[in-house]
């Protein structure tokens, strides 16, 4: 079961995530929160595997409040899924360095959110994919890239799997793609974490496009 915190200034929007998520089986609302001190509050006192967060709220915005989850080795397993009013807000960028998996706008359908929580509190990172080029271009324009490594300390195989990372594959599509069991797919993309000293699949895409092993051209 997947326990979700939902974090949004506006109450009517609160109520009917909560009506989404918990008409899925394998999810559960554990609190609300309606400004980021709050979710950061409730992220530690409710244990919720995930915030769905908004970014613009009162007390504290949803950057910082990432920011302060991602930082605090209490809440080392709790993922954060940003959701934006418009795929054009600059703050996205910042969102994903302070430490969001992923992010979706807010007009994306009711069975691709339910999807997106299950994607990134599996640990894999989600990015929605129309302003997705765009936003990695920024990001890799930014002079804190927080990767420490490049691919050439990987091997032919893990930049094969990495591109594929970058591209949006999960482990199950990297598998099927390259002929692997979905274990050794998934046993690669942890070996290239730890190489590249990465923090999630967010932070891997960021390195393939910043060493030009995929370009946005080629999503």
């Amino acid at each position: 079961m997947i326990r979700v915190l939902l974090a949004d200034d506006q109450t009517l929007v609160r109520a009917a995530f909560t009506m989404l998520v918990e008409s899925a089986r394998d999810m559960q609302v554990v609190g609300q929160a309606g400004t980021g001190r709050e979710a950061v509050r409730l992220a530690r006192s409710e244990r919720a595997d995930l915030v769905v967060m908004d970014l613009r709220m009162p007390d504290l915005d949803g950057i910082e409040a990432t920011r302060r989850i991602a930082a605090d080795e209490d809440l080392a397993g709790v993922k954060v899924l940003v959701l934006t009013t418009y795929d054009t807000d600059d703050n996205i960028v910042e969102a994903l360095r302070a430490g969001a998996s992923g992010f979706l706008v807010k007009d994306t359908r009711p069975a691709e959110l339910l999807d997106a929580i299950r994607t990134v509190a599996a640990g894999e990172a989600l990015l929605s994919p129309g302003p997705t080029a765009r936003l990695i271009e920024r990001f890799l324009r930014s002079p804190e890239i927080p990767v420490t490594g490049g691919p050439g300390c990987l091997s032919e195989r893990e930049r094969e799997v990495l591109t594929l990372v970058a591209r949006g594959l999960n482990n199950t599509e990297i598998a099927e793609s390259l002929g692997l069991s979905p274990l050794t797919a998934k046993t690669h993309v942890s070996r290239i974490m730890g190489k590249l000293g990465a923090r999630d699949r967010a932070q891997l895409v960021i390195v393939a496009y910043e060493s030009g092993l995929v370009t946005p051209g080629s999503m």
